[in-house]
């Protein structure tokens, strides 16, 4: 196996959308001076037992072996559309009102198979559930955009992902805290979370008193605040070679969309290796994940499985999802959900920006972000 150095495994794995929320993010508060990142090798998609890249110009369109001869061109067609629409100019709509007309409504308007829809909506809008296909267009629009806009940045897939593994995450955020006066404390046990008149005050740890106004904390450290809402399973995989039909790609993402395993969610594999930085060379780390939906949570990643044999070795873990009870407002306690099963950061962000709309009362508005980087950019000539 290596030096054990060699190895930085996440236990939760997702990668970054290369123009998604994550990113921008880290471009405002400058974290990005601390860690390198590096574009994953290729976003393909499950079909009937085979895997296929995920086709996202008309280019990849038009050669894809995900449709036939004519679908190819309607969803030629349905990109364009895609990639031209404007929320605020009613003439790339195509008499399609966003707010109003349903996705499924727009795929019968460009008439896309249920194969097509699958792989649109799960690979590329990143959906976990057919839930979407009855709510309005412009959410599954933007979201199409949004793989798009990514893709185009780096070609090979939409995603990125750190040099030495997402624990460059944290630390980046550390050393950027200690600049303006923060302090971490690292492995430190919470032995109590204290209270005065319903509001918290201060966390308690070995014999030492942190006092605060405000507290953000996982469910793991309230379990009577928050509800369990389901459970994920994770498997970590050790291979010695890159996964089958892959190109041979030292990193990718494969997505299974729940359609083609009889499933009510997705299920996801996300690959890495020593390119990153987080294997030893020549081994590599698949992990899967998706929401248990059985009382034998193994079997159902096992068309995941058969993609990556043969297998080293594996572990398996099975989390408890969670979610807050309250709001936090009252005893300034605001908690986060659980990671989900997805392998992209854009839930993750979500939950980022719910928190930080609860604490403060604004909107954390990336928009706003993005011009304030471009403006920097601009200054600096890059």
């Amino acid at each position: 196996m290596g030096r054990g150095r060699e190895w930085n495994v996440d236990l939760v794995p997702k990668f970054l959308m290369a123009n998604g929320q994550l990113v921008k993010m880290l471009l405002y508060t400058e974290v990005t001076r601390y860690m390198d990142f590096k574009v994953v090798d290729g976003s393909y998609v499950y079909k009937s037992g085979k895997i296929h890249k995920v086709p996202c110009t008309e280019e990849e369109a038009l050669v894809s072996d995900l449709m036939g001869m004519f679908e190819k061109r309607r969803f030629r067609k349905f990109l364009l559309f895609v990639l031209n629409f404007n929320e605020h100019d009613v003439k790339t709509h195509h008499d399609i009102d966003p707010r109003k007309i349903s996705m499924r409504e727009v795929y019968r308007k460009f008439d896309l198979g249920p194969d097509v829809m699958a792989f649109t909506g799960h690979a590329v809008a990143l959906y976990r559930t057919d839930d979407y296909l009855d709510q309005p267009c412009l959410e599954t629009i933007n979201r199409i955009k949004l793989y798009c806009e990514s893709l185009a940045k780096y070609s090979k897939s939409p995603y990125l992902y750190p040099l030495y593994g997402l624990g460059e995450l944290p630390q980046g955020f550390a050393r950027l805290s200690a600049l303006y006066g923060g302090i971490y404390m690292i492995n430190k046990p919470v032995d109590e979370i204290l209270m005065e008149k319903g509001k918290v005050v201060g966390i308690k740890s070995e014999g030492e008193i942190a006092h605060c106004k405000q507290l953000i904390c996982d469910p793991s450290y309230v379990p009577d605040q928050v509800k369990k809402v389901g459970q994920v399973i994770r498997v970590i995989c050790i291979l010695s070679h890159p996964i089958r039909n892959t190109n041979e790609c030292t990193s990718c993402q494969i997505i299974i969309p729940q359609t083609q395993v009889n499933r009510k969610s997705d299920i996801y594999v996300c690959m890495v290796s020593c390119s990153h930085c987080v294997a030893s060379d020549g081994k590599y780390v698949a992990i899967i994940s998706t929401t248990v939906e059985t009382e034998n949570p193994e079997s159902e990643i096992h068309p995941a499985l058969e993609l990556l044999e043969p297998v080293d070795q594996k572990f398996v873990s099975i989390s408890d999802q969670y979610i807050p009870k309250h709001d936090g407002t009252k005893n300034q306690i605001f908690i986060s959900r659980s990671y989900d099963a997805t392998t992209h950061f854009e839930t993750t962000c979500d939950d980022i920006r719910d928190i930080f709309h609860r604490m403060t009362g604004a909107a954390l508005n990336f928009k706003d972000m993005w011009c304030a980087v471009s403006d920097t950019d601009r200054q600096d000539g890059v």
